[in-house]
């Protein structure tokens, strides 16, 4: 069990993305924390029978949603750390998604305990390189590879078209 907050919580205990916003009532609500080891950012989740992509397998966007979201975090955390600040210490800072890789190994179960394991891998600049591993079990399933953009929060706010997402009409 962890005992430390989620950087979630931390960070953006406003947030609204649907896969790790406390705000976001239909979302996953994924919480990401430093492991133990001081260089991978953990997380687990278990899928609900509504992200089911074939009988008995998870959806294998479920599992690109967990890995865009937890490396983000992953990004993110790295930046505060290498700053010498303590997550959400302010200024605030932020990440975007610049690519997305995902490899899929193996099929994914339902009815698993999913566990994600992300490092960077390497930084340049604003853009942070992260590798994530999601595990079934003892089993690799799946391997992204993914690049964050480190971007400027007020510039973000500013050319947001909603102030929230539940605010919006969506039908």
């Amino acid at each position: 069990m962890n005992h430390q907050p989620a950087l979630q919580d931390i960070i953006a205990p406003e947030g609204i993305c649907f896969g790790c916003g406390a705000q976001n009532p239909q979302g996953l609500r994924i919480k990401s924390y430093w492991d133990s080891d001081n260089i991978h950012v953990v997380m687990t989740h278990r899928p609900e029978a509504c992200f089911s992509g074939w009988p008995g397998l998870v959806y294998g966007g479920l599992i690109a949603c967990l890995v865009d979201c937890h490396s983000n975090w992953t990004a993110m955390a790295s930046h505060y750390r290498a700053e010498g600040r303590a997550p959400g210490a302010l200024p605030p800072l932020d990440c975007v998604t610049g690519s997305l890789g995902i490899k899929y190994i193996k099929p994914t179960p339902m009815g698993e305990i999913l566990r994600l394991r992300a490092r960077v891998e390497g930084e340049l600049g604003r853009k942070t390189r992260v590798i994530c591993e999601v595990y079934a079990g003892d089993t690799l399933t799946a391997l992204g590879d993914s690049l964050f953009v480190r971007v400027d929060v007020g510039h973000l706010a500013q050319n947001s078209r909603a102030t929230s997402v539940l605010d919006t009409d969506m039908a």
